[in-house]
């Protein structure tokens, strides 16, 4: 009697156990993940810029990459045993990548259209150094129209650019009537070379304006000397030599 009755007792407990058991949840139809909000690119950091160079207007947004490079070292530390000095490569003097980022900030979005490669771009520009200097500008050549022109990107003939490369590529994305300030970086620039007034290793800052594009050399060509007639027959007898015409040295071409 006593079996009987453990046994119903332990019967009720299970039937009990089982009816406070949540029953498993049904499992509910996939839904599409939502995409993730894309963040704006973040503001690139530029060295401290002397307040020499003139103030951007007030309520611009801050400098964004126009792209970065990573120039990683030809050197690696492999294999470094555990035993060793966390600090070793600072005791190689071994350095981290160096990021290369040419940066910019429209101050006026251009009505026209859009700039497209390997066109020649026109252009208005103030060239100044981190420290204020100007060091040109396309106002300084009148015999230019005040404007300066260039083809994009690697000559056919050469591989050579017109202007540096950062100059170069800082305009995509730029529209006509746009103005923009660059920042680049020296490696970008001029390099480790002093070029004119430019010393080397120098950051540059060129506050740009896109005037036009056109599909070939829009610079205007100098007339054509005309040939003077040839002088008629003289009894006279000539000098054997006549001087040499001098050519007056042509002003050099600005090149950003």
């Amino acid at each position: 009697m006593k079996t009987i009755l453990a046994f119903s007792l332990l019967a009720l407990v299970q039937t009990a156990a089982t009816a406070q058991t949540p029953a498993p949840a049904k499992p509910r139809p996939a839904t599409a993940a939502k995409p993730a909000a894309s963040s704006p690119a973040g503001c690139s950091k530029l060295p401290v810029i002397s307040p020499k160079v003139p103030a951007l207007p007030a309520g611009l947004p801050c400098f964004k990459p126009l792209y970065t490079i990573i120039a990683t070292p030809p050197f690696k530390l492999l294999d470094v045993s555990p035993m060793e000095d966390p600090k070793l490569s600072e005791a190689l003097k071994i350095q981290g990548p160096e990021v290369i980022t040419l940066s910019y900030v429209d101050t006026k979005i251009g009505a026209g259209a859009l700039a497209i490669p390997r066109k020649w771009y026109t252009i208005k520009y103030t060239g100044y150094l981190v420290d204020g200097t100007e060091f040109d500008s396309s106002a300084k050549h009148p015999d230019l129209g005040g404007t300066f022109s260039f083809q994009q990107g690697p000559q056919p003939s050469t591989g050579q650019r017109m202007v540096v490369i950062g100059m170069d590529t800082g305009l995509d994305g730029m529209r006509i009537g746009g103005k923009r300030r660059i920042f680049i970086p020296w490696e970008l620039a001029y390099g480790q070379d002093t070029h004119l007034s430019i010393p080397g290793k120098s950051d540059l800052i060129f506050d740009v304006e896109l005037v036009a594009q056109s599909d070939s050399d829009p610079t205007p060509k100098p007339p054509a000397t005309p040939t003077p007639a040839a002088a008629p027959a003289s009894s006279t007898t000539a000098p054997a030599t006549a001087p040499a015409a001098t050519t007056p040295p042509q002003p050099a071409t600005p090149k950003p």
